[in-house]
């Protein structure tokens, strides 16, 4: 994994994310994986920037074991803006023990308020884009309909 510093040629979103930085750099994230290795070398390399860095990604499903509706995740340090780009998505969140749904459409947005736990899941073929302050993001298995149901400690941490 490694932050590219001066990419001019196209980003496919999916295989390479983008982080934002402090003084408005836009670096891509090449040889980025969601595994614990990658991302906690994602975090070093990024420490600087703490709770204003972002994560920009796309993400493809069809609804059917495609590793988005698999967990809970909550993003400590900031908002996450979750675009969907096609398909249909329902956004649900926990907000102060409260549970919320959003369905979105293509070219629909929600805001996931920051320490707000979180899951998307696809009706059929979908794809979202995310901007996430990903600093201290914790995930937990999707196990119960509501992440306050979970007893113990977080899962691995993301950037």
């Amino acid at each position: 994994m490694r932050l590219v510093n001066d990419e001019r040629n196209a980003i496919d979103l999916r295989t390479t994310p983008v982080h934002l930085g402090l003084g408005s750099r836009a670096k891509p994230i090449e040889g980025f994986a969601w595994n614990p290795q990658v991302l906690q070398a994602y975090s070093a390399a990024v420490a600087a920037d703490g709770a204003e860095g972002r994560i920009v990604a796309i993400f493809d499903g069809d609804g059917d074991g495609d590793g988005l509706s698999d967990h809970w995740e909550r993003h400590p340090s900031g908002d996450e803006l979750v675009i969907c780009l096609s398909g249909s998505v329902t956004v649900t969140r926990d907000v102060d023990a409260v549970p919320e749904r959003v369905v979105l459409g293509p070219g629909e947005a929600t805001v996931n308020p920051a320490g707000a736990w979180h899951a998307v899941d696809m009706t059929g073929p979908a794809s979202i884009l995310t901007i996430t302050a990903g600093l201290g993001t914790d995930h937990r298995p999707r196990t119960d309909t509501r992440p306050t149901e979970h007893v113990g400690t977080p899962g691995t941490q993301a950037p």
